[in-house]
């Protein structure tokens, strides 16, 4: 055999062992991804907190996704809209306001809702009442609000595209848990509280997954075709 054959064949089989390990490291990252997604489910179902759970022990895996029973008193002057925040195909806001908790040193980001921006005029800031005095909600304590794509890395006001937990509690003078708290229930003072299932993209890593594999079947296909196939067979 010539020595361009033989060059062929090791880059074919290197070709293919590759693209069979990266497929079958997607199947693993799935793998783990579903047992994430069963842990956060099991943590949902158990026991509901209280607020002792926010102090100490702040994105505690024993804690995180947890059911929890707050009360405490809103900073409402430091209630925050984060902007291009989508709730059942419709965009605005998601309403953030700081909860001083009773009979403790801890304030706690609380996401309280959606609620639809005005497409008049993106400033214009819809009315959420805020109660003075103790309140009670329940929640699931939950990361700090994902982030989106901004062009300024730090930005102030009321209406905001992100939310930087360090920075905020800085703005406000008060420590906060480095955890928030997904505000559970029906809609209320006009807030949906619609919160989609958290997605761990387990869908994606089939699909990489299945390019991986299907490439290392066409690595072996064209090897085979022009380096056996049409070598060894005589056309008829």
């Amino acid at each position: 055999m010539p020595v361009r054959f033989w060059l062929l064949t090791a880059a074919a089989f290197a070709g293919a062992a590759l693209t069979v390990a990266l497929g079958f490291w997607q199947l693993s990252r799935a793998a783990d991804k579903l047992a994430l997604q069963a842990a956060m489910d099991g943590q949902q179902k158990l026991a509901v907190l209280d607020s002792r759970a926010l102090t100490g022990a702040e994105g505690n895996a024993d804690t995180l996704y947890r059911v929890v029973n707050l009360r405490g008193t809103w900073m409402r002057k430091y209630t925050v809209f984060l902007d291009n925040r989508q709730m059942n195909g419709k965009q605005g806001f998601f309403v953030l306001t700081p909860l001083r908790l009773e009979r403790s040193a801890t304030t706690v980001v609380v996401q309280r809702g959606w609620v639809q921006r005005s497409f008049i005029d993106r400033t214009q800031l819809p009315v959420v009442p805020t109660p003075a005095g103790l309140i009670e909600l329940t929640g699931r304590i939950a990361p700090p609000p994902s982030k989106l794509y901004e062009f300024e890395t730090s930005q102030g006001g009321v209406i905001r595209q992100n939310l930087e937990m360090q920075g905020f509690s800085r703005e406000i003078g008060v420590p906060l848990a480095a955890v928030s708290v997904l505000q559970l229930g029906p809609a209320a003072d006009g807030l949906a509280r619609d919160w989609p299932a958290v997605n761990i993209g387990v869908e994606k890593n089939y699909g990489y997954a299945f390019q991986w594999f299907a490439l290392c079947g066409l690595i072996v296909f064209l090897y085979g075709w022009f380096q056996i196939v049409r070598r060894f067979i005589s056309p008829r």
